[in-house]
């Protein structure tokens, strides 16, 4: 293929490219008009043909908000303040009573086992919060007592305890009963009961499970892990947990009660409670 003389070469071929911009610079593309200034003309409607409507526009039917406060399709009650529950039948103990009940005892009393069984075995949903595996849901930076009792582990128990009543006023919103279990000590306001009754509800029913000190010994010493305390901070607990006595809540000394046979005293007792609030 010659070329005239001056004019430009052809550029080497590649893959995937022919020679469209040499032939650009050959043949350059015609001017194109101008743009007119100013919007765009209107296009101009089209009446239908005679015989035929116009079809409407069509628009997505509008969406119904989801319900606030919902899951599903089941709305949820906000929780509130725990009221009083009302009384059940004396013979059946609790019944199908909803109600909210705060176990408390020192380390070794038996509480979170008794707890558990008792709301496992009742005839209506009933759930179990322990605090203690509340306050050990932080893992970095776990404030454990055991280390000393200061400004952060006192935080790190208020939030916990406070988890645990916003859980329990949702519960019982929901006609689900609860019982919760802690080591309140009755001459310790920052971790007594009014704590608990502020979180829950008026209707809180505090029971004190309280067995004598050799058989709380014996079951610490069964403990493992940070739940395991030394003999002196046992005794002393339980020397505090003394101070009950007289304060007019119902105290259940189950030295000689294995777990069912407490659980079957504590669900006489709470209906009692039911009947007769005790003053606290």
């Amino acid at each position: 293929m010659q070329h005239a003389v001056g004019a430009p070469l052809p550029p080497p071929h590649q893959p995937g490219h022919a020679a469209a911009a040499w032939m650009n610079q050959a043949h350059p593309p015609l001017p194109q008009p101008p743009t007119p200034h100013g919007p765009p003309p209107p296009v101009p409607h089209t009446p239908p043909a005679p015989g035929w409507t116009a079809a409407a526009p069509q628009t997505a039917p509008p969406q119904p908000a989801p319900p606030r406060d919902a899951t599903g399709h089941i709305h949820l009650p906000p929780g509130g303040p725990v009221a009083a529950p009302t009384p059940p039948h004396p013979e059946h103990g609790t019944g199908s009573a909803t109600l909210a009940v705060l176990l408390i005892g020192p380390a070794g009393a038996g509480k979170t086992t008794v707890a558990r069984y008792w709301a496992k075995n009742r005839r209506v949903p009933t759930a179990h919060i322990s605090l203690d595996d509340v306050r050990e849901w932080v893992c970095a930076g776990f404030a454990d007592p055991q280390d000393g009792w200061n400004d952060q582990s006192e935080a790190q128990y208020r939030l916990a305890r406070r988890t645990c009543g916003f859980a329990a006023r949702n519960f019982l919103a929901n006609g689900i009963s609860c019982i919760l279990d802690d080591a309140v000590f009755p001459d310790r306001p920052v971790v007594g009961l009014g704590g608990w009754k502020r979180h829950v509800g008026p209707g809180l029913l505090p029971v004190v499970l309280l067995p004598g000190l050799e058989i709380v010994l014996e079951r610490n010493a069964e403990r493992s892990g940070n739940r395991r305390l030394s003999d002196e901070e046992v005794a002393g607990i339980h020397g505090r947990m003394a101070g009950w006595y007289g304060s007019g809540l119902p105290i259940i000394d189950n030295s000689t009660y294995d777990v069912e046979t407490t659980a079957r005293v504590l669900d006489d007792v709470l209906a009692r409670a039911i009947s007769s609030p005790p003053a606290y």
